[in-house]
């Protein structure tokens, strides 16, 4: 791997990793200011907003700039919604912010591996992109629950600047105000990202005409053999496992009675098999043979509902690091192929946006859902049995169009699957 790509890990690491924590600690504040469960359960899709909205442009930025300086600007942007968040704003509204500089992020992180990398590395590269995201996911999450929790945060809010008054007088809010400094390291790191020399798409003088562009693209990686199938497949991964964070959180409660702080260590552990399950994904999968773990999907629903029935830690750790692995195994090969369909169908910042704008459409709408469930008094018993039916109905929906797509369009897909295998060994 060249130079820049590690660069880009470490940059990657840290913004996910204050990204993670801030989402604890905004839940923390929420619960503090005695805000309800709704809105807790309404952090992820504020959160996924602009992903959505922004879709037709941020792909489009990505292509038109540098994409290292994107990617500065947009922890940039993550910086003052942390500002916002600790000057009084509501945490919803403020995390919003955060999540403007998150989808401003993404199309240009996940874009320059197609610009820094061949093809034969991509799958290598998603595995240990997103093993390291994991990684951040799981310190992450568990530093938010430390820094909330009593034992640090009366340390920090012991702290006393002379003739200077923060404005910083709950745990929560001294989270917030240490996660500023990571965002703020993740941006210098972008700053020693190189310029990978590919050449730049300008944006059009008029912004509007890039909607039907990007509708366009979405439409032709919708239609394409292998694209639907795999952009399917992460759509919903993604749109699940994001809620799914909060939903252990209130399992946790539930099931356990974990506070916040215990909570987040078993959000954890799920990442931690995730990790485990793209890493191996990593080495032993190729981009020609990615469609062979949709089944993986369906078990994972299988799983989730099983959740029900566990009411002891030990055996929840190892449950939830199964459950963990699994995702993590289909979730990397799947994005490869994505990428790589996308690289060859559309530009890399392009074709990144609209995975974004689908992942996170199916982020939004799982947890409009679920926060409305909440406000009408579902237990998170009843939306985990929901969200596992999803999972495992869908997926089998998936295989079957899979299987019949290799019945009716086997000339395409043979040839689809050709290139992928040829780029895999020769790119």
């Amino acid at each position: 791997m060249k130079r820049g790509f590690y660069i880009l890990m470490a940059a990657q690491f840290f913004s996910s990793l204050a990204d993670q924590a801030l989402f604890v600690a905004a839940v923390e504040l929420i619960k503090n200011g005695g805000g309800a469960q709704w809105q807790q359960a309404a952090l992820l899709p504020m959160f996924a907003l602009f992903y959505v909205t922004l879709a037709p442009f941020l792909g489009a930025l990505a292509d038109a700039y540098p994409k290292g300086r994107v990617m500065f600007l947009s922890n940039g942007i993550k910086i003052i919604g942390c500002g916002l968040m600790l000057g009084g704003l509501h945490p919803l509204l403020a995390y919003a912010i955060v999540g403007l500089g998150a989808a401003a992020y993404s199309p240009a992180k996940y874009g320059i591996l197609t610009e820094m990398l061949p093809a034969s590395q991509l799958v290598k590269a998603n595995g240990w992109i997103e093993g390291l995201t994991i990684a951040s996911i799981i310190l992450g999450i568990l530093m938010g629950g430390q820094l909330v929790g009593h034992a640090v945060s009366s340390r920090m809010l012991a702290f006393d600047f002379p003739m200077i008054d923060t404005g910083v007088d709950t745990p929560a809010e001294a989270a917030i105000s240490v996660l500023v400094f990571i965002y703020m390291l993740a941006a210098w790191f972008n700053t020693r990202i190189p310029h990978t020399g590919v050449e730049m798409r300008p944006m059009p003088k008029n912004p509007l005409e890039l909607v039907p562009d990007f509708w366009n693209c979405n439409s032709r990686l919708w239609r394409d053999k292998l694209g639907q199938i795999s952009l399917a497949t992460t759509t919903l991964f993604w749109g699940v496992s994001s809620n799914l964070r909060y939903l252990i959180l209130a399992w946790s409660a539930a099931a356990l009675g974990y506070s916040t702080t215990q909570a987040s260590s078993l959000g954890g552990v799920v990442a931690i098999g995730t990790a485990v399950g793209a890493v191996v994904a990593s080495m032993r999968m190729k981009l020609d043979s990615a469609t062979h773990v949709i089944p993986m999907g369906i078990a994972m629903g299988v799983l989730i509902i099983a959740m029900n029935f566990i009411h002891n830690v030990w055996v929840a750790a190892p449950f939830l690091i199964l459950l963990g692995a699994l995702g993590g195994f289909m979730v990397v090969p799947m994005n490869a192929l994505l990428q790589h369909r996308g690289h060859n169908l559309m530009g890399a910042g392009r074709s990144i946006a609209v995975q974004n704008f689908n992942e996170q459409a199916c982020i939004l709408g799982l947890g409009a859902f679920y926060s409305l469930s909440t406000g009408m008094g579902m237990s998170a018993f009843g939306a985990i049995t929901g969200f596992g039916l999803i999972v495992a109905g869908v997926m089998w929906l998936i295989k079957r169009w899979h299987d019949s797509n290799c019945v009716k369009h086997k000339d395409e897909v043979d040839h689809l699957l050709q290139i992928a295998r040829h780029d895999n060994m020769h790119g």
